[in-house]
């Protein structure tokens, strides 16, 4: 066995395929022995270790951004339902990141041996991603830890290492491509320069499927066609089609196919009356539509029939991060029972020691330390001191977390950012500051890693300080049990020791969003009342 191992770690075409040793010794066996030499068994082996999962692909692996945990079972009082998978901003807990990489042989159309790249799975919640750019192209030799391209994912632009030593034979989706499903093949690359040519023309196979689907639905619509040719025949139909009110009220239903087509021609899919099951708008419908002499309704167009006015505006590119956090602050706010608790908060005693640091960090030549830092220090040592709120849902048990990382919300240009400070609990304020700044910068510069921003436990938002909200109430970052929304701080008059005494305090409003399946109404007061204790005494959190 220790043999077969050497032979596999210095093979430059198994270079991956060490953990086969612990894994399938029967498959080393039939791969060193000699009836495998007279057949082409071996090729089948290695696309057995590779769909095994014995030779993998994988890249920008987290390590050390999962918490510890603890399962919290569920009493039977509690409701049990479904969980919320993946997460609203920070992907949840990091499972590693894959490159899709699937490898070819020689075929009929007499292709050398060949790898299709895909798109890479870059996070947890990532279904599609963008082509920032190629920084190879065709015909450029390629080494295992170079960087292919740059991906634009649902969180951030990361880059894509190869895997394999080789030549890049064909881009098959180039700098800008948009919405490339996790899987699909981007590139193609070989083993030897020379076979670099006979790719030119390549398309995946794996695109085949995808094509033909639409074809077969294509083909469905003739019988309905004529169905309705004899109505067609009369132009009162079409004359009303556009005025048709929609099948069930308000609602309308139509086909996927339906409504993409619908999209990408611009008509109302109000005007259509669809003539599929109970009224359903099928793709020949939109054909019949648009065959009838109706015109494509542009975008202006439909703002002054909606409004009656012609209106003047701007379409403004939605970037891949903001469609991901629309999609999460939906599914979080239509899932998850909200409640919320707000308090007032006394600042003094917190301003007057943190003009005492900023002496200090000035006289050292250290950075300012800001009232958001004392506030993610406060979040964190209330969680450590009431750790039911440091927790996520699932379907069997309540999952609490021994570690104590808080996401900080970052709003950016390209959307909304939460990097991590992990381990915000252990740390001091001077370092929780640093890092604040740096992850800040480099979310604002769109260059934030997968590390940077997976595995928080809890999330801070401040509109207070940077923007002088009053008050608020942040929407929960799945599969995280609370968020806190900190507001400004604003003098107000408190009565003094006297009946007729009174004096100036400053106070500022949080208010903490809570998932009621993990945290009961007197556990969420608990913590206030414990992050209130923190603010209110500062002293405290430098025990």
């Amino acid at each position: 066995m220790a043999y077969a191992s050497r032979l596999l770690n210095h093979s430059r075409k198994l270079r991956n395929a060490s953990n086969l040793v612990h894994h399938d010794p029967a498959l080393l066996v039939r791969w060193f022995s000699s009836d495998a030499q007279t057949s082409i068994s071996r090729k089948s082996d290695l696309w057995k270790m590779r769909s095994q999962g014995y030779i993998t692909s994988t890249r920008n692996t987290v390590s050390g951004t999962v918490p510890n945990f603890t399962k919290r079972n569920l009493s039977v009082a509690t409701m049990k339902m479904d969980s919320i998978g993946g997460s609203l901003f920070n992907g949840g807990i990091s499972r590693g990141s894959h490159v899709q990489t699937r490898r070819g042989y020689a075929s009929a159309a007499d292709l050398p041996p060949h790898q299709e790249i895909g798109m890479p799975s870059l996070s947890p919640t990532m279904t599609e991603g963008n082509i920032a750019r190629w920084l190879k192209k065709e015909g450029d030799k390629v080494s295992p830890g170079e960087v292919l391209c740059e991906v634009e994912t649902d969180k951030a632009t990361v880059e894509m290492e190869c895997m394999e030593e080789g030549y890049l034979a064909k881009i098959i989706r180039g700098d800008g491509a948009k919405e490339i499903k996790v899987g699909e093949v981007i590139a193609i690359t070989v083993e030897e320069e020379g076979d670099i040519a006979k790719f030119k023309d390549y398309q995946p196979s794996a695109s085949e499927p995808a094509t033909a689907a639409p074809k077969e639905k294509s083909a469905a619509p003739p019988p309905k066609k004529q169905a309705v040719e004899e109505p067609t025949r009369e132009p009162e139909p079409k004359v009303s089609k556009p005025t048709a009110p929609p099948p069930s009220g308000d609602r309308i239903f139509a086909s996927p196919l339906a409504r993409k087509l619908a999209e990408e021609k611009n008509v109302p899919l109000s005007s259509i009356k669809g003539t599929g099951p109970e009224g359903l708008i099928v793709k020949g419908d939109i054909d019949d539509y648009l065959a009838s002499g109706a015109k494509e309704v542009s975008a202006p167009s439909r703002a002054k029939v909606a409004t009656d006015a012609a209106l003047d505006y701007t379409d403004v590119p939605i970037s891949q991060i903001r469609k991901i956090t629309a999609s999460r602050l939906l599914l979080s706010k239509q899932t998850i029972p909200h409640y919320y608790l707000t308090v007032d908060t006394c600042v003094d005693k917190l301003m007057s020691l943190r003009t005492k640091l900023n002496s200090l960090q000035e006289a050292s030549g250290g950075a300012r330390i800001s009232v958001n830092d004392l506030v993610i220090k406060a979040a964190a040592l209330a969680l450590r001191k009431v750790p039911q709120c440091n927790s996520s849902w699932t379907d069997d048990y309540i999952r609490q977390y021994h570690n104590v990382n808080i996401n900080v919300a970052v709003q950016t240009d390209h959307g909304l950012f939460v990097p991590v400070i992990r381990d915000a609990d252990k740390k001091g304020l001077s370092a929780i500051g640093e890092e604040v700044k740096q992850l800040a910068k480099k979310a604002k510069e769109n260059s934030l890693k997968p590390q940077d921003y997976e595995g928080g436990t809890f999330t801070v938002s401040n509109l207070g300080g940077p923007f002088g909200v009053k008050q608020f109430c942040a929407i929960i970052n799945p599969p995280q049990a609370g968020i806190l929304a900190v507001g400004s701080a604003e003098k107000r008059v408190v009565p003094g020791s006297g009946p007729e005494e009174f004096k100036f305090a400053s106070f500022m409003a949080v208010t903490l969003s809570c998932d009621h399946r993990v945290i009961d109404g007197a556990i969420g007061a608990e913590w206030l009342k414990a992050f209130k204790g923190y603010i209110e005494n500062p002293e405290s959190m430098l025990l």
